[in-house]
């Protein structure tokens, strides 16, 4: 039987499945990357919640998986070698899963590349730009009288935007014909600017056509479906 005793977050969330991928989450932007890229991938795994909204991703038994404190973390007991893996940051993890199993991202090195500087495109730049417009928009940032970083939040999401539309023109996804880890790592938060965060207008959303119909595709995708609802909220 595969021992996770090395990991303290296997005593707080314990696996039943301890010889399959455990995924230590939540369904957020960047929590479902990894539940997408495994439901995609068909590679066993166990989802374990971590509560955002009750502190958990600060306990002590997190954090000595991910010292940032953020969700999503993962523990590959079939690691490099055979050996178990620890590992945060959904980049780092997606990327991980693509050396894994091959799969969701071009073999040839070129095109391997372009799609992990698309993959760092979020993680630097959409990601943080987005976030900061929640906070602001819908969130406690709301409250703040002086407007001006929500407008600069909001035109620089415009304006990220904007390079997605260039970059999907005459593309069904980021890489061309090839739906990758590039298209997984954003269309969670493009979801979540138009929906939860509420922001549609407010970034104008609907001019950029390119993008809406690259995010209709993506979420069409079974995958993309059951992945944006795991692990469940409880």
């Amino acid at each position: 039987m595969t021992d996770l005793s090395a990991f303290p977050i296997a005593a707080r969330w314990p696996a039943k499945h301890p010889e399959r991928i455990q995924l230590y989450s939540f369904p957020t932007p960047n929590g479902v990357k990894v539940s997408i890229a495994l439901e995609e991938l068909g590679l066993p795994y166990e989802a374990h919640a971590v509560n955002i909204g009750k502190d958990e991703s600060w306990t002590p038994e997190f954090l000595s998986l991910n010292p940032n404190g953020k969700i999503p973390a993962m523990i590959d007991p079939d690691g490099p070698g055979g050996k178990p893996i620890g590992l945060f940051e959904s980049g780092a993890i997606l990327l991980y899963l693509t050396d894994k199993t091959g799969k969701l991202i071009p073999a040839d090195p070129v095109r391997r590349y372009e799609t992990i500087q698309w993959v760092f495109f979020q993680m630097a730049s959409i990601g943080p730009m987005f976030g900061q417009v929640g906070f602001f928009h819908k969130f406690a940032g709301r409250e703040i009288a002086d407007k001006r970083p929500l407008e600069r939040y909001r035109d620089e999401s415009r304006r990220l935007i904007g390079v997605l539309e260039t970059r999907l023109k005459d593309r069904s996804w980021i890489m061309d014909d090839d739906y990758t880890i590039a298209d997984i790592s954003m269309l969670g938060w493009v979801r979540n600017l138009i929906g939860f965060y509420e922001a549609r207008e407010l970034v104008g959303f609907d001019d950029f056509p390119t993008v809406a119909a690259w995010l209709e595709r993506g979420l069409a995708r079974p995958a993309v479906q059951k992945g944006l609802n795991i692990p469940a909220r409880g």
